[in-house]
């Protein structure tokens, strides 16, 4: 398929469907089993650590992995994502669990869901070239802070219910806990860690958090069993399903169908589902799916690179869309594109979207068989894992090279976007962020917009100009942003002039502001009898004055296709002058 049909193709299964043509065979399959397990792993522990982080028990973390990963893999565009929690969405899920429960969450990640198929069915897949690295650099940024920050209660074992939802708040209580460190807690999470750091020197193919948390664990349970007191999964949640079944730490059964508005809502009461919930959770809806695709849409590109293959962006939007609104129905939360995961898979000799679905269904036999053993993970080792993450999210060597050498207006969107994010939240960060870039954009084209005096510039101007005639080139778009002050400059360099050349072969849009200032000057040239002549107009601006009726007027205003002719016009003239100044 060619690059361009790779731009707008939408279709079901794109990727899969392109894998499947190619050739599918059992070597590819074995391959797709061998990345499919080792991914699957990998994703155990983070499932459930981002499930805590944002606010709800681990197994939704597992829910989430184990359909999102499957449906997304079996209805999008790239061949070598795996979907699910990610940390990225901490900062936006958090706040909405805090208030409205799971059952918001839920709702609100359907919502979101809508609004991906929207942005597919539009071919908005390529939206990710119009986001500045400076915003995304800033939202990452904040993302990470605000993420180590809700570490910082688990990792030292502070006894705090709950923390407030703004983040000034939220320091305000860690540091007024500190002093209540729990050494247990705090030995756990720096033996994890630094396992976590030491781990990679050895060079070998298990990723670091796996050997760290087995360790953080065996620590845990050997202070437990000395009397130490230790928070593990098991110790901080419970479950009780719908037929009575209740027990501590992860339910060992299969996700379950159920509306997602009669799971558990605030304080574990129900929500009362109506529109007006609806419009309420509609502006957290829109910052799940933006950060959705820009996550997932980054994560083919970096993908891209890695395979020298072309996602369908529009395809990912769509199976990205239809993995968040199906998840929520059997209690998953928001899902998207996991880059490190992803990364892993491919490495690991992934062919396939099947070495996606493998590694959903190596979840849901984890949820089944282990979910005794993964009771015993302690909180404080997850606690590290989050803090590793939010490290490796955070891009910081990126983040300050951008500080070190970019534009004065790339910093302010960075520093913006960051600030907004750890104090606000992600709805106003990104609106902001993007607004303020576009801003700063168009301040920037506009100042490359000029005009130049090239009366007495002989290589183009190659007569002798009749008295009081002026001839300017201008060059660059003449849009609302830029028009106004080049018309006015244009006016004071004529103020005396008879007639005026405009040369714009430069100009290569005319908006209908720049149209409005245009008019502005005929007008005035017309009532002072200063003749206007436009030389050159390439397509787009002639297309635009054409379509407004601007048309020639005899002694006021003309029009040539290149500047030779329109000097060329201005010659006899020329000549008439000088022989009347001989005699």
């Amino acid at each position: 398929m060619s690059h361009r049909s790779h731009l707008f193709s939408l279709r079901l299964g794109h990727a899969l469907r392109e894998a499947l043509a190619e050739g599918y065979n059992l070597s590819k399959l074995s391959k797709d089993l061998l990345a499919g397990i080792t991914v699957g792993i990998i994703a155990i522990p983070l499932a459930m650590a981002l499930a805590i982080a944002s606010g709800v028990p681990p197994q939704y973390g597992l829910y989430t992995a184990i359909i999102a990963g499957f449906v997304i893999a079996l209805t999008g565009g790239s061949r070598y994502s795996i979907s699910g929690p990610t940390a990225a969405f901490v900062v936006v899920l958090y706040p909405i669990a805090l208030k409205y429960g799971l059952s918001g969450l839920l709702i609100a990640t359907v919502l979101s869901g809508v609004m991906l198929l929207l942005m597919a069915a539009m071919r908005l897949g390529r939206l990710i070239e119009y986001i500045p690295e400076a915003v995304t650099l800033g939202f990452t940024g904040g993302i990470a802070v605000v993420i180590a920050t809700l570490q910082i209660k688990d990792f030292f074992g502070l006894s705090i219910s709950a923390l407030p939802e703004h983040y000034i708040e939220k320091i305000a209580v860690l540091v007024q806990h500190l002093p209540q460190a729990a050494w247990p807690s705090l030995l756990v999470a720096v033996v994890t860690l630094a396992v976590m750091l030491l781990w990679p020197k050895l060079k070998t193919p298990v990723p670091a958090h796996l050997p760290a948390l087995f360790i953080g664990t065996l620590l845990a349970l050997l202070l437990l069993n000395a009397g130490a007191e230790l928070d593990t999964i098991g110790s901080r949640f419970s479950y009780s399903l719908p037929d009575g079944t209740s027990g501590n730490g992860i339910p060992p059964y299969l996700p379950f169908f159920d509306w997602p508005w009669l799971r558990p809502g605030p304080d574990g009461e129900l929500l009362s589902f109506s529109w007006q919930l609806v419009k309420d959770l509609l502006a957290a809806a829109f910052a799940i799916a933006m950060l959705g695709a820009i996550e997932s849409l980054l994560c083919a590109v970096v993908l891209d690179g890695m395979s020298g293959r072309r996602h369908s962006a529009n395809s990912e939007l769509l199976g990205q869309g239809l993995g968040n609104i199906i998840t929520p129905f059997f209690g998953g939360i928001t899902a998207t594109a996991a880059l490190a995961r992803s990364a892993a898979n491919f490495k690991a000799g992934a062919q396939s979207p099947i070495a996606a679905i493998v590694h959903s269904l190596v979840l849901l036999l984890a949820l089944v068989l282990l979910a005794k053993l993964l009771s015993y993970v302690p909180m404080a080792a997850l606690a590290a894992l989050l803090l590793m993450v939010a490290w490796n999210m955070s891009e910081a060597p990126k983040a300050l090279h951008l500080l070190k050498t970019a534009p004065r207006s790339d910093i302010l969107v960075f520093l913006c976007c960051f600030s907004l994010t750890v104090l606000l939240d992600m709805v106003i960060a990104i609106t902001v962020g993007i607004l303020l870039a576009a801003v700063l954009f168009v301040k920037d084209i506009a100042e490359m917009t000029k005009v130049t005096d090239i009366s007495r510039h002989k290589k183009l101007v190659d007569i002798e100009l009749p008295a009081g005639w002026k001839v300017l080139k201008i060059n660059g778009p003449l849009f609302f942003a830029a028009a106004d002050r080049i018309f006015a400059e244009i006016a004071v360099l004529t103020a005396q002039c008879r007639g005026i050349v405009l040369y714009m072969d430069g100009v290569t849009v005319l908006d209908a502001g720049g149209l409005a200032a245009l008019n502005k000057l005929i007008s005035k040239s017309a009532k002072s009898r200063t003749e206007l002549v436009i030389a050159d107009l390439q397509f787009q601006p002639l297309r635009t004055l054409a379509k407004a009726g601007v048309k020639p007027v005899a002694g006021s205003l003309r029009f040539y296709p290149s500047l030779k002719e329109a000097l060329e016009a201005l010659a006899p003239a020329s000549a008439a002058a000088a022989g009347l100044a001989d005699n």
